[in-house]
């Protein structure tokens, strides 16, 4: 890409210093009068980028979180003009769609908490606390649309350079699967607490979730599809339709949505690859060697030396989601914003030779989850990769006694 025109390089300063006074309070009323002319006529993809820059030269990205509601506000009407526009089975209109539908569950959420503080106990609210929980139902549905976004369509927009933007939107899903959390746990404990108690409790999550929904949403309908229509190629798309397809979709999503008269399918590349992979203790061939790693009671997955995923295994069960967009890209922006730290701290101790595994393990749904890291060494002790071993233990953890193979 060449460099911007001077008339270019004149609004991206302009922009800048428009988001610069909005962070250092200045109201948005004035600035908007201020630089209508300019503002006017911003595009997503202007914003998405004019956010990355001011990150790098030094405004933190929580400040740019915490005010991006304002970014919206001033910059509405461009913004407006600019809505994603994609046909049925786009990846971009199926998430559209998604969230149409997990905003209507937000207000339904809302009558239903009003329902049930009208009914005055829990006896009289039983019909009210069934549509409870099919209220919630639907909002542990909605974790595959997050899913597709963080391990499919974020990977593809950082490709293309676009970085901050999903960062800051990862960090909102985070909030938004804390706030669902607690709204389960509440309605999981509700026979232990007293009605009102209850009932209060239940309308301040259902308003806290439906207000975060409805700020969260429109940053991804208005900057963040906006700008992937602009810099991913159609290929590229049918390629993350397919990945979309793997990960599967919410019981809610509208049919329409993932009907398409175009076919999303995955365009592969055809590498010339020698069959046979040679050993010291043997060789075997590649369709082999694919079934070997697929048949592995464990989920593996290889970070090269530089950080970027080379690999994963495609077992049977496999207890992390992983799609073809993470291959090539950075281990670190594979992990929300809080485990950040966790992640490069564990490199580190394998590259400079600190440490030769780390463990964690984990409850998940009901299930005893173990996780190992492992450096990955040549036969001279230079550092190659790091290798990451998921392996659901709940089964093993129950054996006792002896089973002979004889």
């Amino acid at each position: 890409m060449g460099k911007p025109s001077g008339k270019d390089a004149q609004k991206k300063e302009i922009l800048k210093q428009v988001i610069k006074e909005l962070h250092q309070g200045a109201e948005p009323e004035k600035v908007k009068e201020r630089f209508k002319e300019v503002i006017a006529d911003t595009t997503p993809i202007e914003l998405a980028h004019i956010e990355e820059e001011l990150i790098k030269e030094g405004i933190p990205q929580e400040e740019i979180h915490r005010l991006c509601d304002i970014h919206l506000a001033v910059f509405e009407e461009s913004l407006e003009r600019e809505k994603a526009q994609a046909p049925p089975g786009h990846p971009i209109h199926i998430l559209t769609e998604e969230h149409k539908m997990v905003l209507n569950f937000a207000d339904g959420l809302q009558d239903v908490a009003k329902e049930i503080k009208r009914a005055g106990d829990y006896e009289s609210a039983g019909e009210q606390m069934r549509q409870l929980d099919h209220a919630v139902k639907h909002f542990k549905e909605s974790e595959s649309h997050y899913l597709r976004e963080e391990n499919v369509l974020f990977p593809y927009l950082e490709k293309h350079g676009i970085t901050q933007p999903p960062a800051i939107m990862w960090i909102e899903h985070d909030k938004i699967r804390e706030m669902e959390k607690g709204l389960y746990e509440l309605i999981d404990a509700h026979k232990s607490i007293e009605f009102k108690d209850f009932v209060k409790q239940l309308e301040e999550t259902s308003l806290a979730l439906a207000e975060m929904l409805a700020s969260h949403f429109p940053k991804e309908n208005n900057i963040l599809f906006p700008s992937a229509l602009k810099v991913i190629g159609e290929d590229e798309f049918k390629e993350i339709r397919h990945q979309f397809d793997e990960i599967g979709y919410c019981c809610f999503t509208p049919k329409p949505a993932t009907i398409s008269g175009e076919e999303y399918e995955e365009q592969t590349t055809k590498h010339e690859v020698v069959d046979q992979v040679s050993f010291p203790t043997g060789s075997l061939s590649k369709e082999e060697l694919k079934a070997i790693f697929n048949s592995l009671p464990v989920d593996i997955t290889f970070v090269g030396a530089d950080d970027t995923v080379r690999f994963f295994s495609e077992s049977k069960e496999r207890i992390f989601v992983r799609t073809k967009a993470i291959i090539g890209r950075e281990v670190q922006k594979c992990h929300p914003q809080k485990s950040i730290h966790v992640v490069e701290g564990i490199l580190e101790d394998f590259k400079s030779g600190k440490k030769d595994v780390a463990e964690f393990w984990l409850n998940l749904e009901g299930r005893l989850i173990y996780i190992r890291y492992f450096p990955v060494r040549s036969e001279d002790g230079s550092y190659l990769g790091c290798l990451e071993v998921s392996q659901d233990t709940t089964d093993i953890k129950k054996i006792e006694g002896e089973k002979r193979l004889l």
